[in-house]
């Protein structure tokens, strides 16, 4: 499951167990990607208040699927297979429409994520690539051209937080071996309206 010990439900206590308890899918299922906090359950909070606000949370503005397909597209970028398996599976659940999912997938593992996209998402990729591969080199310019395709101050946030976020737990995932084996694939925390919401369904 990983390469650092972790503490299984049935064995945590205290705060363990009461998040545990908020974030656990099917069965008391708990994603290795959360487990693996279980030695530091405040970082386990801190990282399911990040999750829940850039990825499932109704004050985001572009749609899920999208987001879904950035940090898929992101994950793919860092050879990140867990978080890979996981959201593409995400984009699958919010498009409902196998055929285009297959075309998006295809796209981000030939890199080719501009081929299916309209210009303002495609811009978007670059900027999660520039940012995933080479963020020294962005400077003010970068945003400029963002705007010039259509974006909005906030919506470069939307997407700047989500692609660091990305990066975030693709590093941890990576850093420390966590891999899928005991997951139910595709898990997430679908109630966008309720920010404290963090079961998996």
């Amino acid at each position: 499951m990983a390469w650092i010990r972790t503490i299984a439900f049935e064995d945590a206590k205290g705060v363990l167990k009461k998040l545990y308890n908020r974030v656990k899918g099917p069965e008391n299922k708990i994603d290795n990607v959360l487990k693996i906090h279980s030695l530091r359950p405040h970082t386990l909070h801190g990282h399911m208040v990040l999750y829940k606000s850039v990825l499932h949370h109704a004050g985001n503005t572009f749609p899920k699927w999208y987001l879904e397909f950035l940090g898929t597209y992101v994950s793919a970028l860092n050879a990140c297979d867990y978080c890979f398996e996981h959201h593409s599976q995400g984009i699958l659940k919010n498009l409902e429409d196998k055929s285009q999912f297959d075309t998006l997938i295809n796209a981000i593992e030939k890199r080719e994520v501009g081929d299916v996209l309209d210009e303002k998402m495609k811009a978007g990729c670059q900027y999660a690539e520039q940012l995933t591969v080479n963020h020294t080199s962005i400077t003010e310019q970068t945003i400029e051209d963002l705007k010039e395709h259509g974006f909005d101050d906030g919506e470069i946030l939307e997407i700047n937080q989500l692609v660091c976020y990305f990066n975030y737990v693709n590093r941890m995932v990576v850093g420390l071996g966590v891999d899928t084996k005991g997951d139910i694939i595709g898990l997430s925390p679908n109630d966008n309206a309720d920010e404290n919401n963090w079961s998996h369904s």
